[in-house]
């Protein structure tokens, strides 16, 4: 599966610099011209394995096959060049041509940055999500914070991800009390949320959720779906799965760019590399209907996992928490109500055409397969 992922040393990277000349072959017949060099960009990605880092090889594939040998991205393991904490810096200083990740993952620098990955639910997902990105005025505003941030990156978003379980615990959660001092693993403003809702939040990278559950220095843990967990070994150290919630329920990969490295690409090169994200974005949210649906029955037939639905009551309260978090959020920072603003009215146009024209899928559901 990581067939592309180079394994190389700081040194060796950076003595091959961001773009290698492949430069004109030398034969006994005289060449009519000196063929131009291929363009290498090395873009690290902020996954060690799994699906997470199939996904980010699927976009890297469609770039390759797209460019016809005139541009290549060698794709690097999680932690390779940089910590993935130090991706989005080391892209803009150049020492990483691009990154593959979440937005979740530069939240420090601007909580503003949640707001494309992991903020409040306005009754919308992740595809809605990307819909007020690329049609919605998100796109722009991105751009517009990465000016305030004076970042040198050019940024595309996709693949847009399931509403993401609440996660494993110990027993099942049938109150909103039974959470309060729960020692969880979240990232992102979801961290605020549940810390409002009376939990002891943690962030940490996703190679460290199982075995910090493992040894007791986290009571509970999300990180996003059925086949992550697993190949994480979750169920390993829970039998307790919640799936359903309003902490991160819309979530997309961004994959970002030096700015200056990349308008020096010619426009078909910067054009395949939007156009394989886009590509990838649909490709994506095919490929996990399969995986993700398949995975949630292994866990429970062949590891013995009790799957629940969050209880309304405490999906209800995170809500709730939303509301104190985001009006934190808006009184202190002019963009951050801004980018807020653009969400609520995009969801409200787009969310209620979608909820009035929706059959009742439930009733399809139960109709031919029985109660869910």
């Amino acid at each position: 599966m990581a067939k592309n992922v180079q394994k190389r040393s700081r040194r060796n990277f950076l003595k091959t610099g961001a773009v290698a000349a492949a430069g004109a072959a030398a034969t006994t017949l005289a060449a009519p011209h000196v063929a131009k060099a291929a363009v290498v960009l090395k873009v690290q990605a902020a996954w060690g394995g799994g699906i997470f880092l199939e996904f980010a090889e699927d976009y890297v594939d469609k770039v390759n096959r797209l460019s016809g040998g005139a541009m290549k991205v060698d794709l690097l393991g999680v932690g390779a060049v940089v910590k993935t904490a130090e991706m989005q810096t080391a892209v803009h200083k150049g020492v990483l041509d691009g990154a593959h990740l979440v937005t979740a993952y530069w939240y420090s620098k601007s909580p503003s940055a949640s707001l494309f990955g992991t903020g409040p639910c306005w009754g919308w997902n992740a595809n809605q999500l990307l819909g007020w990105i690329k049609y919605g005025g998100g796109q722009e505003l991105y751009y517009e914070l990465m000016d305030m941030l004076q970042l040198d990156i050019v940024g595309f978003f996709n693949s847009p991800m399931p509403a993401q379980p609440f996660g494993w615990f110990k027993e099942e959660m049938k109150a909103v009390d039974q959470m309060r001092g729960l020692k969880y693993r979240t990232v992102g403003l979801a961290a605020d949320v549940l810390q409002e809702m009376g939990m002891s939040v943690v962030q940490l990278p996703g190679g460290e959720i199982q075995p910090a559950m493992k040894s007791g220095l986290i009571d509970a843990a999300e990180f996003n779906n059925p086949t992550s967990d697993k190949d994480f070994g979750m169920q390993d150290v829970s039998k307790h799965y919640h799936l359903a919630s309003f902490h991160q329920s819309q979530e997309c990969f961004e994959i970002i760019f030096n700015k200056t490295l990349f308008n020096k690409l010619s426009p078909e090169q910067q054009a395949i590399l939007e156009i394989a994200s886009e590509a990838t974005s649909a490709d994506m949210s095919w490929k996990y209907q399969d995986r993700y649906s398949n995975d949630l029955v292994r866990l429970e037939r062949d590891h013995g996992v009790n799957v629940y639905r969050t209880p309304d009551a405490i999906m209800q309260a995170q809500l709730e928490a939303w509301d104190t978090v985001i009006e934190r959020f808006v009184g202190s920072d002019a963009f951050f109500k801004r980018v807020v603003e653009s969400q609520r009215a995009w969801a409200e146009r787009v969310v209620r055409y979608e909820l009035l024209n929706a059959p009742n899928y439930l009733g399809a559901y139960e109709h031919y397969y029985g109660s869910l």
